[in-house]
C-alpha cells in the first residue's frame, strides 16, 4: 500500500539537506496559463540565501502568451516599465518532496511587488482574496478537481517534429471504465499515482475515459487552495513522468474531434466548526446552498473566461458530446452546466464548464465569487433541469473565447468581485490570444484551399 507522505516541515528539510537526501528545491508559482514558473535551487542556497528572504522573478512572466512572447496591454509589465522584478515568497505549507525528481523539493510561491504589497493579478493571490471574502461569511470551501488526459507513444519531442500530427493514442478504442484498457498503460498510471501520493497528494482512483488514450486520475479532496496548488503539482509532475516514459500525455481541452479533455470542479462549504452548510431539507439543499448555486448560475456566462481560458477551450462545448452547452443545474444531471451530487455532509455541486486547460487557481476563484454575489444578494435558485439540457432551452454558454472576453469585461458582477485591474489584466489576456489566432493559417484552411479554391 502507498501511503499518502505528508508536507515537510523547515526543520525536517533542513536534516534532509545536511543529510544528503535532498540537493535541489524549486521554488515556482502558477502563471496565467497555471503552469508552474520559477527557480531550482541549490538546496544549501535555498537553506542560507531563499527560506528568510524569497528571490525575485521578471514581472514579465504573467505578461506574456502561452509561446513566452512579450505582448503590449499588461498595466503592471512592459517594455516602458522596464520589465521588473517581482518578489517570490515561499509558502512553506507547500513544502514537500518530488519523488520523480530525485533529492528535489518544491514550494509554491506567493508573488509581492518590492514594497510588500501582493500581486493583486496573480492566479494565487485572486483566489486568496475570494477565499478571505468567504471566510468573512464564515465559511470555508472545500474543492476537488477531475482532470483527465490522453496519452500518446511518441515522446514529446517526436510528437512536437511531427507538428503533433499522426499520434499513436495509448489505447486504440473507447475504455471508459475499462480495467483492460487502464491495464495497458497501468505502469505508467501506477508510477503518477504513488510518485503523487508521494508528493503529498492522496489518491483516489484511475480510469479509462472516452477518447482513444484518455485516462483520468482522481484525488482527495481538500482545503480549495490546497487542491489548486496540487493540481498544478500533479499537472506539472504527470508530463514529466511521462517524459521520463518515453512517451507523452496533454491536458489541452479539445485533442480531436473526439471527446475533449474536462476538469469538473467540485465545490462544498463549511463552517467554523468543520461542518457542511450544503445539505438541508429543500432538496436535500440549505438556503445558503440555494443561493449560492444560484449566484453560479448567474454569473456563469460572464465568468466563462476563468473556466474556459483558450481558443481551444470552446471546441469542447458540443451537444451530446458530455460538455455542457446550456447555463442549467440538475440533481445528478451530467448534461448540465452544474450538477449537484452527493447526500448529506457529502453534498456538493459540480461545475462541468472547466476543460483540461484551465488554471484551477482562476476556476475556483470564480466559482467562490459567484457563489458570494449569489449569498449576499439573496438569488433564487430557479427549478432543475429534470431531462436533457442540451435540448430543453436554456440560455447557451458562450461558444468562443471572444464572446466569452466581451461578457468578462463588461461584467459588473466581474468587476465588483475581482475589481478593475484583474478584470482588465485577463480580458488583455483572452485580446493576446485572439489576436495570434486570427493571424494563424490553420491545417484545415490548406486542405480546404490548396488545390480547390
Amino acid at each position: 500500500m502507498v501511503n499518502r507522505t505528508p508536507p515537510l516541515t523547515v526543520e525536517e528539510l533542513q536534516a534532509l539537506v545536511h543529510g544528503g537526501e535532498i540537493d535541489t528545491v524549486v521554488l515556482a508559482f502558477p502563471d496565467m496559463q497555471g503552469r508552474l514558473q520559477g527557480k531550482r535551487f541549490a538546496a544549501s542556497f535555498f537553506l542560507d540565501e531563499v527560506l528568510h528572504h524569497g528571490t525575485e522573478g521578471c514581472n514579465y512572466l504573467l505578461a506574456v502568451d502561452a509561446d513566452m512572447n512579450t505582448v503590449d496591454g499588461y498595466e503592471m509589465s512592459s517594455w516602458d516599465r522596464g520589465y521588473g522584478d517581482f518578489a517570490m515568497h515561499p509558502d512553506f505549507s507547500t513544502l514537500r518532496r518530488i519523488p520523480w525528481h530525485e533529492g528535489t523539493a518544491m514550494l509554491v510561491a506567493d508573488l509581492a511587488w518590492s514594497d510588500g504589497s501582493p500581486v493583486v493579478a496573480a492566479p494565487r493571490q485572486i483566489l486568496r482574496r475570494q477565499l478571505d471574502r468567504l471566510a468573512e461569511h464564515g465559511y470555508t470551501a472545500h474543492v476537488g478537481t477531475e482532470l483527465e488526459f490522453i496519452v500518446f507513444k511518441d515522446s514529446y519531442e517526436d510528437a512536437w517534429n511531427r507538428g503533433y500530427r499522426d499520434l499513436t493514442p495509448a489505447n486504440q478504442y473507447n475504455i471508459d471504465y475499462s480495467v483492460l484498457g487502464t491495464g495497458r498503460i497501468e505502469p505508467l498510471l501506477r508510477r503518477i499515482r504513488n510518485e503523487m501520493a508521494g508528493a503529498g497528494l492522496v489518491v483516489e482512483s484511475a480510469k479509462g475515459e472516452c477518447n482513444l488514450g484518455q485516462h483520468e486520475i482522481a484525488f482527495r479532496y481538500d482545503e480549495a487552495l490546497v487542491t489548486c496548488d496540487q493540481h498544478a503539482v500533479y499537472k506539472t509532475g504527470a508530463k514529466e513522468i511521462a517524459a521520463q516514459e518515453g512517451v507523452s500525455l496533454t491536458f489541452m481541452a479539445k485533442f480531436n474531434e473526439r471527446e475533449g479533455n474536462s476538469c469538473h470542479i467540485h465545490l462544498s462549504l463549511q463552517d467554523a466548526d468543520g461542518r457542511s452548510v450544503m445539505p438541508g431539507d429543500h432538496h436535500g439543499m440549505s438556503a445558503v446552498m440555494r443561493h449560492f448555486l444560484a449566484g453560479q448560475l448567474a454569473a456563469l456566462r460572464d465568468f466563462s473566461l476563468l473556466y474556459a481560458p483558450h481558443v481551444n477551450s470552446y471546441k469542447r462545448f458540443q451537444p451530446g458530446s458530455f460538455a455542457p452547452t446550456a447555463v442549467a443545474w440538475g440533481h445528478d444531471n451530467r448534461t448540465c452546466a452544474l450538477r449537484v451530487v452527493g447526500h448529506g455532509p457529502s453534498t456538493r455541486f459540480e461545475n462541468r464548464l472547466p476543460g483540461g486547460d484551465v488554471n484551477p487557481h482562476l476556476a475556483v476563484a470564480g466559482m467562490v465569487a459567484a457563489g458570494l454575489h449569489g449569498i449576499e444578494n439573496g438569488l433564487e435558485l430557479p427549478d432543475a433541469c429534470p431531462g436533457n439540457a442540451y435540448t430543453a432551452g436554456h440560455e447557451q454558454v458562450p461558444t468562443t473565447l471572444r464572446e466569452a472576453a466581451e461578457l468578462w469585461e463588461n461584467s459588473p458582477i466581474a468587476k465588483a468581485a475581482f475589481g478593475d485591474e484583474v478584470v482588465q489584466h485577463y480580458r488583455n489576456m483572452a485580446r493576446v490570444e485572439l489576436a495570434a489566432f486570427d493571424a494563424a493559417v490553420t491545417d484545415w484552411e490548406r486542405y480546404r484551399s490548396f488545390e480547390r479554391m
